[in-house]
């Protein structure tokens, strides 16, 4: 017969708690272990960055070539993407950046230098690169293709790269490179910072709030700062630039010369970078008269706003003064019935039996019977201003520093589509002696949608740069 007697709750609740805590026991093993097996097994990365290069460790500038692979299975776009650059500065020196090629478009590239709150000893800035919607989407398992940019000093000395952490001499085909890093809406997703932080779960979860996705430029508008490293530099030519060194005139004829332009840090331009120069020298001789000019290969400008901001010169950066310079900032397009130009022309010291300084805004219907209106602003402009020719209904305005200097119309406005170029040559050489004059343009805009004051344009500008958009061209040539 069965007993009757029941068991004593404590004996009954005992193997129920040594189970727990087994249980617990374990769980507690398995926790201990995770991050060793998590470290042993890390998530496939969500991009790859390849790199290469083709400059020695002593080079004028820094040539990363980036391609960026999308490993997951969704489309991503490039948008969502930041890339960094990791190297160490030399003598407090200055640096500036700009973007040679890129399948989406160097239009959709934007960049900034960045100092770094905690140097270390291979990096102490970085190169952050980032790319507008207009750039478009990596197609799982897709390749972005080379993404070739410039790194260099704006005083243009040579930079020492041996030291920089994203540099690789034995690159010089595209393999993986966890020294550059990149970073999926502002986590990082692959590669090894200068501080040895690692793409980590840990870390995805612990990240701040994703950036905003940079808009594509603008329909229609060109914009550059002029962040170029000389006249011979690949991205001045990709970007849609001609250094004249062609025969012919105005002024000295045949002195066209490439040596007369140059990028340097200017005082009072934008952030005290970068700027075009335009050098005229001369010793008072034909041979030795060199004359400066820089201009859009493509012409393809006609109604709109075309504004630059321009340091205009009274004296010589060197030797004596008195030359009948002509600084200029103008439009030229089309030939015969059509021919087109609207000129900026500043004189400091006159020219042509006519006083200065003056400036001449001036609209042509045809250069060879000389048939042309213009205005005359008689005042010294050894300064910076923001130079606006507005083009709209046929009528032409010209604008300094939003005062309006004159109004053209009927047969004196544009015909024909133009180009944009700044020239800074000699009248004559009324005497001997070494000389030289400085023209400086800090940066190009031109809008062919609307006709903005130039406070507006001001606005746009600082938008663009804010955002290290140095250089984008959406004007197509329609016509």
């Amino acid at each position: 017969m069965a007993s009757s007697r029941r068991r004593p709750p404590g004996r009954r609740v005992w193997p129920k708690i040594r189970l727990l805590l087994l249980v617990a026991v374990v769980a507690a093993g398995g926790t201990a272990l995770y991050p060793v097996w998590k470290a042993a097994n890390p998530d496939p990365p969500e991009l790859k960055v390849r790199y290469r290069t083709d400059t020695p460790a002593t080079a004028a500038a820094a040539k990363p070539s980036l391609e960026v692979f999308n490993d997951t299975g969704t489309a991503l776009p490039l948008s969502d993407v930041t890339l960094r650059y990791w190297f160490t500065a030399e003598d407090s020196a200055s640096y500036a950046f700009n973007c040679v090629n890129a399948v989406f478009g160097c239009s959709n590239v934007a960049g900034r230098i960045v100092a770094m709150d905690k140097p270390t000893d291979t990096a102490d800035h970085y190169l952050e690169l980032r790319f507008t919607e207009g750039a478009g989407d990596l197609k799982p398992g897709a390749n972005s293709k080379g993404i070739d940019v410039q790194l260099f000093r704006t005083d243009h000395k040579k930079l020492k790269q041996s030291d920089d952490r994203s540099f690789d001499a034995e690159k010089t085909s595209y393999k993986e490179a966890e020294e550059v890093t990149a970073y999926k809406r502002g986590v990082l997703a692959w590669g090894e910072e200068p501080d040895g932080t690692k793409a980590s779960d840990e870390k995805k979860a612990a990240a701040k709030t994703a950036p905003e996705a940079l808009p594509a430029p603008p329909a229609g508008v060109l914009f550059d700062d002029f962040s170029y490293l000389g006249p011979k530099d690949p991205a001045l030519f990709k970007h849609g630039w001609l250094v004249r060194t062609s025969k012919g005139g105005p002024g000295i004829e045949n002195t066209w010369s490439a040596q007369g332009v140059s990028f340097p840090t200017a005082e009072g331009s934008h952030a005290d970078g970068q700027v075009l120069n335009l050098r005229a020298s001369t010793d008072g001789t034909k041979a030795g008269t060199k004359q400066a000019s820089l201009g859009t290969a493509a012409s393809k400008f006609r109604d709109g706003t075309y504004a630059a901001r321009i340091h205009f010169s009274d004296g010589p950066a060197a030797g004596e003064a008195g030359d009948h310079v002509n600084q200029t900032f103008y439009t030229i397009g089309g030939k015969g019935s059509k021919y087109s130009e609207l000129d900026n022309e500043y004189m400091p010291n006159g020219g042509w039996g006519r006083p200065g300084p003056k400036l001449d805004t001036v609209t042509w219907y045809d250069h060879k019977t000389n048939d042309r209106v213009y205005e005359t602003t008689n005042k010294s402009l050894d300064a910076w201003h923001t130079v606006l020719i507005r083009v709209k209904g046929g009528v032409v305005a010209y604008w300094l520093d939003g005062k309006k200097l004159f109004l053209s119309n009927g047969k004196y406005a544009p015909r024909a589509d133009m180009s944009v170029n700044f020239n800074h040559w000699f009248i004559d050489l009324p005497f001997k002696g070494e000389r030289a004059w400085d023209m400086k343009v800090d940066w190009l805009y031109y809008n062919a949608n609307d006709t903005l004051s130039a406070e507006e344009v001001q606005s746009q500008v600082a938008g663009f740069t804010d955002e290290g958009m140095n250089y984008f061209d959406t004007v197509r040539e329609t016509r």
